[in-house]
């Protein structure tokens, strides 16, 4: 018999916070303390700890993982004219920064078993004005970066790594993050890696770059009082930076937590008619921000039509949702409309089913509770809990 626990909550900090929060509160009252609460010793110790885990030789702290991709994009003078392929299966901040620096976002229909970019689907949208690809590990789950690197190789083109749910993960035996040109963090504390409050990295194995994202960062600055260029208020503060540090310590833990939990799930509800699990490739080594199953059975799919953009609800997905809530298991939906569909975007001219598979996968996506706290008990809840409503119907 399962459990009756309390509610089953899709994310946890909580119980986060009571492992660690002594450590958290003695680091935060030291920096306090000092007075120093913008850059200085806690930042440059971060940020060498974070390129040592990460396997670089530069990390750039900064204000969020959105500035960490504009930052990206400016360090390698990608603008107006220029255009960057990237996904339209993840937040909008992917395609918002491009668009941010004047460059034209072009999408790329994904896997529908990892929610990552068709990397063989690639080459068909490189064109004389692509400067860049930014793959997204979505969900932890990292994009097949040898192929991808190939290509880009292969065409000449920068690689931007958006890593935001993905810190620690790897593939092929690296970090992701230390495989492209630059890679972005997110350090949003629903993140694996998350500070309390905002936050951002860039890392990078090339110097110039480096240097050029340190400047940026802090107005365009080279020397003090002195500007090459106009650049942004961005940086990760002091409070943050050793909230951060002490974070990093339990990080591998805590994703070999999530990755326990993940196969849990997967062996579970493999067996369960109608519920696709997510595909791990055999090179990859995810660390599960999200868990997310689609819903496959035929009368679960509704492709989402612009009449019906930008909140599509009412399909079998969004009612087994609502039946998980009324039960007391959270979940969430991680993407409802693609980004090629979004109104903001109406310009570039996108149609109804030219990515499909983004397109119908919106209409299936479930994440299920995942956090390294989530217990047994819980997770039995969440996984009887589903297949009971998928049996009601």
């Amino acid at each position: 018999m399962v459990s009756r626990v309390n509610n089953v909550p899709p994310l946890d900090l909580t119980q986060q916070y009571a492992q660690i929060g002594d450590e958290i509160g003695a680091a935060v009252q030291k920096v306090l303390a000092s007075g120093g609460y913008i850059g200085g010793p806690a930042v440059k110790s971060f940020e060498q700890e974070f390129a040592n885990y990460t396997g670089v030789s530069d990390c750039v702290g900064c204000n969020s993982g959105t500035d960490a991709l504009i930052l990206a994009l400016r360090a390698l003078k990608i603008g107006p004219g220029d255009e960057v392929i990237t996904t339209p299966f993840t937040f909008f901040a992917s395609a918002e920064t491009i668009s941010a620096v004047g460059a034209t976002p072009v999408f790329v229909d994904i896997d529908s078993g990892t929610f990552n970019l068709d990397v063989e689907l690639l080459e068909a949208a490189i064109t004389d004005k692509t400067k860049a690809i930014m793959p997204v590990h979505i969900f932890g789950q990292p994009t097949d970066m040898t192929r991808l690197m190939e290509i880009a190789t292969k065409h000449n083109l920068a690689v931007i790594e958006d890593c935001a749910q993905a810190v620690g993960a790897e593939w092929e035996s690296r970090k992701v993050g230390s495989i492209g040109h630059v890679g972005c963090f997110s350090f949003y504390p629903t993140k694996n890696l998350g500070a309390c409050g905002d936050g951002g990295a860039v890392t990078t194995n090339d110097r110039a770059l480096a240097a050029s994202m340190r400047m940026l960062k802090e107005h365009g600055q080279s020397s003090r009082y002195f500007y090459e260029e106009i650049g942004y208020n961005s940086r990760l503060d002091a409070l943050q930076a050793v909230i951060l540090s002490i974070k990093l310590r339990y990080l591998d833990s805590w994703n070999s937590q999530r990755r326990e939990k993940a196969a849990v799930y997967s062996e579970f509800l493999s067996r369960v008619p109608g519920v696709a699990v997510p595909k791990e490739l055999p090179a990859a080594k995810p660390v599960w921000n999200q868990y997310t199953i689609r819903l496959t059975s035929q009368d679960t799919i509704r492709l989402i039509s612009q009449a019906e953009a930008p909140n599509p609800s009412g399909n079998f997905r969004d009612s087994m949702r609502t039946k998980l809530q009324e039960s007391g298991i959270g979940s969430m939906v991680y993407y409802p409309l693609p980004l090629h569909l979004q109104p903001v975007y109406k310009s570039l001219g996108y149609q109804v089913g030219q990515l499909p598979v983004a397109e119908q996968v919106c209409g299936e996506v479930l994440s299920l509770p995942m956090f390294p706290e989530l217990s047994r008990d819980q997770q039995e809840r969440a996984i009887y809990g589903l297949k009971d409503c998928l049996t009601k119907g």
